[in-house]
């Protein structure tokens, strides 16, 4: 299918992420029914009073509302959005397709959501990597996507695949990072006709450091 793996995950605009992603946009990527589910994903997996990791965040986290989490922090690529978003207490622009290092310590989350975002990352496995690292040991990682997607910055290998292909693709990033155990894949898509189906892999944080990528 493709030449290299570096033809795997090229995009149709390789113009820099953040000229992309400069001007905010304050919308939501999938309808109501998809986000609930999300939300009911994070309700299962993040501990109440935990310290939360939304990855690749933006103006909206689709953490539950009655629930009080210790720390939320968001990493994405527009500061306004970012800015704009109720449930962090800190965030930060980054741009982990150029840094794929996280600012934060070994083991300092309870929990990371990747909601919608991780078929746009050039190098996966290493940002997950980091995201082990972040992650205590037993805590889990949500990464959640749907069939929508800004396709002129998914990366080529998103586009050769179906929603199992997806789901298989994802699970394979999270084996290869090397630091998760308990990988699974979860259809969780609305049983209402037209709505947006949404589908995740979860897995959970081993604790084990690995260096490199």
């Amino acid at each position: 299918m493709f030449g290299s793996p570096e033809e795997a995950f090229r995009r149709a605009d390789e113009t820099p992420d953040e000229e992309f992603y400069r001007a905010p946009r304050l919308v939501t990527h999938i309808d109501d029914r998809a986000i609930a589910a999300v939300t009911q994903l994070y309700r299962e997996h993040f501990p109440p009073n935990g310290a939360i990791l939304d990855l690749m965040s933006s103006w909206v986290s689709h953490l539950p509302p009655e629930v009080a989490y210790r720390r939320v922090v968001g990493l994405g690529m527009n500061e306004e959005e970012l800015r704009r978003n109720p449930r962090l207490d800190e965030y930060m622009a980054q741009n982990l397709n150029e840094y794929p290092k996280l600012p934060f310590d070994d083991g300092e989350f309870d929990g990371i959501g990747i909601c919608v975002s991780v078929d746009y990352l050039t190098d996966p496995i290493a940002v997950l990597r980091e995201a082990g690292r972040v992650l205590k040991a037993g805590s889990s990682i949500v990464i959640t996507f749907s069939n929508r997607c800004f396709p002129e910055k998914a990366v080529a290998i998103w586009h050769q695949l179906d929603d199992q292909g997806h789901m298989r693709l994802v699970e394979s990033y999270l084996r290869e990072a090397g630091n998760f155990a308990n990988i699974r894949s979860l259809d969780r898509s609305p049983r209402r006709m037209f709505s947006d189906p949404l589908y995740a892999v979860v897995g959970e944080g081993t604790g084990f450091h690995k260096q490199g990528g």
